[in-house]
């Protein structure tokens, strides 16, 4: 008789098996193919999450690694998409598949682009030493197998090698034309020694996808990263950001998620060189059938670095939001600044927040914190806008915004934070009352 343990792996070695056999391994004849058998034998090794996972106790992963799509919706709206107001250059992806039609020309000073599914055929690339490298270091202390299958698997996506300051953002445009498409996607950005970029992302992709963007910022680099999870609402989403920091190096990452019946964010930072800073910070609105999950490991080992994380999350109607997030200080990472920042705010009483902030320091000289709430709109300050004349409704919106103002700070660009506010108001305006 099999014991529960040896049961729950064969289970899931067989749910892995299952999701395997519906996929193929891309071949390009060229640096990549090996890298990817690599990734195919730890995910083997690994096998997929299967609800009794530690880090997957509150969001169930039935549906991220089913052998069949489950379909999502077209969304139809006359909202223009996300950052079409700012001067950018778009790179575009249809159903996983890039779009040269709908593309600018991938050139600009400061920074090469070429296509993941033309450079992995060479012999020789960059890309070479950090296509999942990072992946399969973010691998430890906690299992990520839906970023191995992503390297495995991955069908296409953009590297950029940033040279210089780059200037105006990287937009990567996600479009889906089909009800059951699926997409695989994997980006590698590498910021050498005093480059400093911005990339965008938004748009649904598919009804469900699986993306991977590995970071490497050089000494005295910066990379800023803002994305936008909404319009499609029964689209299904696991992401991956994998970064590596050198000395005196900025890496700043903000997503807002409105909509989506699940989402998975994973963020894996390592601070490697000193005095370094990482910023990762998200704010997500949710209503009804809305499961939205933040996953973050932030590793500390260099000295006097800073790094923060900064989460809020406004929920109604039954929505679930999840936090789990770590910060860890190696042993002689002293000078350490960490701060650690989750918060929801719950609309009604059907919704729910599910919090796992950690702490694991190994050095004496540092300065570390974390806090989570979960808690309802002011009724001091609801009662006081009210007796100003602020309609009820106006003024629910208006504290939550309030509420979300800390994570939205973490955008440096005034205007994409001033677009992301709009859109935000707009969401609240829609559901008012």
């Amino acid at each position: 008789m099999q014991s529960p343990k040896v049961a729950l792996r064969a289970r899931k070695d067989e749910a892995t098996e299952a999701r395997l056999a519906t996929l193929t391994l891309p071949e390009t004849g060229g640096w990549l193919d090996g890298l990817r058998a690599d990734a195919l034998s730890r995910v083997r090794a690994m096998a997929l999450p299967g609800p009794r996972d530690e880090y997957w106790k509150w969001t169930r992963p039935e549906t991220l690694i089913s052998p069949d799509v489950t379909p999502a919706a077209l969304f139809k709206d006359d909202e223009p998409p996300m950052f079409d107001e700012v001067d950018r250059l778009k790179i575009v992806f249809t159903s996983g598949k890039f779009d040269a039609e709908a593309s600018d020309d991938l050139s600009l000073e400061g920074l090469t682009i070429e296509r993941l599914a033309e450079a992995g055929a060479t012999d020789l690339h960059w890309a070479r030493d950090l296509y999942g490298t990072l992946e399969t270091n973010g691998q430890t202390p906690v299992e990520r197998p839906l970023a191995a299958l992503n390297t495995a698997f991955a069908t296409d996506g953009v590297l950029i090698r940033v040279t210089g300051k780059v200037s105006k953002p990287v937009s990567l445009i996600y479009r889906r034309e089909s009800e059951a498409s699926e997409a695989i996607l994997h980006h590698v950005v590498k910021v050498e020694q005093g480059g400093e970029m911005t990339l965008l992302e938004n748009g649904p992709a598919a009804a469900r996808f699986n993306k991977v963007l590995e970071v490497e910022v050089a000494d005295e680099a910066a990379f800023h990263h803002v994305r936008t999870q909404a319009r499609d609402h029964e689209r299904r989403a696991a992401t991956h950001i994998f970064a590596r920091l050198g000395r005196e190096s900025v890496f700043k990452s903000f997503t807002v998620t409105m909509n989506g019946v699940l989402t998975r964010n994973d963020c894996v930072i390592e601070l490697t060189g000193d005095d370094a800073v990482a910023h990762v910070a998200g704010a997500a609105l949710g209503d009804g059938d809305f499961h939205h999950d933040d996953t973050v490991f932030v590793t500390h080992d260099a000295v006097n670095c800073e790094s923060r994380q900064v989460f809020k999350k406004v929920l109604r109607n039954g929505a679930v939001g999840v936090f789990q997030g770590k910060i860890l200080v190696k042993e002689g990472a002293q000078k350490t600044d960490g701060y650690q920042i989750s918060q929801s705010l719950l609309l009604d009483d059907d919704s729910q927040f599910l919090a796992k902030p950690e702490l694991e320091i190994y050095a004496d000289d540092v300065a570390c914190s974390h806090g989570s709430t979960s808690g309802a709109i002011d009724e001091t300050a609801l009662f006081y806008l009210r007796s100003r004349g602020v309609p009820t409704d106006q003024a629910t919106n208006l504290l939550t915004l309030a509420f979300l103002a800390e994570a939205l700070q973490e955008i440096d660009s005034e205007e994409l934070s001033g677009l992301i506010l709009a859109r935000l108001e707009g969401w609240l305006e829609r559901r008012r009352g």
